[in-house]
């Protein structure tokens, strides 16, 4: 279970930074960022929060909730939406997303955690540690994970009113076998990723 170790061992300010959507073939790339006020962080968060991969979704809205009004969380949110993915490729993209969910913190930060083993360039003036399965280890960057994934989630389910065939609401753009289907029944539409090579294929 994450815990607080990473940032005790930092000075400072610190956030946690991950990302949601790296993988699915529609879709925005989303990040965030967060810092927890480790004096008055409420227990259900130290005892919750998690890599959101391995909660439930009902599970993490619950815990976004308590991130939104608990008073202990400062939380900032970025993306990169499909043009910027295919034009830059993902890496990048999701580096800029990152980049984004730091300046909408909105505060100066000494100390970045990234989930992962690539370190993005911050337009913040702070140090940054990457830090491999980061969002089981740190609860900074465990509840940063959280924030991401509800919130590209919501946006997927949002898109998915407008293009009902893919299931987006289900499978949040990701690459299933329902979404596959769909793709080849009614075609690609302006939310896919025409970079990502089985939207490439069908365009072709």
């Amino acid at each position: 279970m994450p815990d607080f170790q990473l940032e005790w061992a930092e000075t400072g300010v610190v956030c946690g930074i991950d990302e949601a959507g790296r993988g699915p073939l529609a879709g925005p790339v989303v990040a965030a960022a967060v810092i927890l006020d480790r004096a008055c962080v409420p227990e259900a968060l130290v005892e919750g929060l998690n890599d959101s991969k391995k909660l439930t979704a009902n599970k993490r809205e619950e815990l976004l909730a308590v991130l939104e009004t608990c008073g202990a969380a400062a939380i900032g949110i970025g993306q990169a939406d499909v043009a910027e993915i295919d034009t830059h490729n993902i890496l990048r993209a999701t580096h800029m997303a990152m980049d984004r969910a730091c300046g909408a913190l909105g505060r100066a930060v000494d100390v970045a955690l990234v989930d992962g083993n690539q370190p993005p360039s911050l337009s913040l003036e702070c140090a940054v540690r990457t830090v491999v399965g980061g969002d089981g280890l740190s609860l900074s960057i465990a509840a940063a994970s959280i924030v991401a994934k509800v919130t590209r989630d919501r946006i997927m389910a949002a898109l998915a009113a407008d293009f009902p065939h893919y299931g987006w609401e289900r499978n949040a753009g990701y690459g299933t076998a329902e979404h596959r289907a769909a793709m080849l029944e009614h075609g690609v539409c302006m939310h896919h990723r025409r970079s990502f090579a089985p939207v490439r294929e069908l365009c072709a």
